[in-house]
């Protein structure tokens, strides 16, 4: 379980660059040619975690949990099994909002723009990755826990026209029209187009 300590606006945060420098160091806990993880350590917040390959599907929940290197939650082994299974030859792990939290309701109520500024940025990284970067919305239900996530989606979507990101989805789409979650998918489930920008139309009218 992780529940935060606080808000992250009480943090000194790690800049993505300064992350991913310390990602590309040699470290003592993990293998750095199969792993990317940023921050580099545990803490209260992660912008990506996911294995290095040039043509890695860009897998995109809400907010991360406890998973690390070496040390996958089931949503992370679904992840990279869906990922190899649609012949990627990589995963990266990124989220609308780079709070940890086990529990989506313990996510901070308000955002926090220098976060969010950050994760921006590693979301400019992963893309830069593919020259036809993926991107598999993979949310659920969990987007309506707070108020400020469809907005950062917004960002990201924007993020993603300047590199040509196709966004995709896996499984079915909830009633409300939401993306399947990775969890209890089929291993050999197929990804399919995702009009991201008609969902976030939908959102707002609600």
């Amino acid at each position: 379980m992780h529940i935060p300590n606080g808000t992250t606006a009480e943090l000194e945060l790690v800049t993505f660059q300064d992350a991913l420098a310390a990602a590309n160091t040699p470290s003592e806990e993990y293998d750095i040619g199969k792993w990317i993880y940023a921050p580099n350590f545990y803490s209260e917040y992660r912008y990506i975690l996911g294995t290095r390959g040039s043509n890695p599907l860009i897998c995109i929940g809400i907010n991360p949990s406890t998973a690390k290197p070496d040390d996958l939650d089931n949503t992370l082994k679904s992840v990279e099994r869906i990922a190899l299974g649609n012949g990627f030859d990589s995963f990266i792990m990124f989220n609308v909002y780079a709070q940890r939290a086990t529990k989506p309701d313990d996510m901070e109520r308000q955002c926090n723009l220098a976060l969010h500024h950050e994760n921006m940025e590693a979301f400019r990284y992963v893309l830069s990755i593919s020259e036809k970067p993926v991107v598999w919305a993979a949310w659920g239900a969990i987007i309506e826990k707070r108020g400020y996530l469809s907005e950062c989606v917004r960002d990201m979507v924007a993020v993603g026209q300047d590199f040509g990101a196709s966004w995709q989805c896996a499984g079915a789409i909830s009633k409300k029209g939401h993306p399947h979650h990775p969890l209890y998918l089929r291993k050999d489930e197929k990804l399919k187009p995702f009009d991201v920008e008609g969902y976030l139309n939908m959102l707002g009218e609600k």
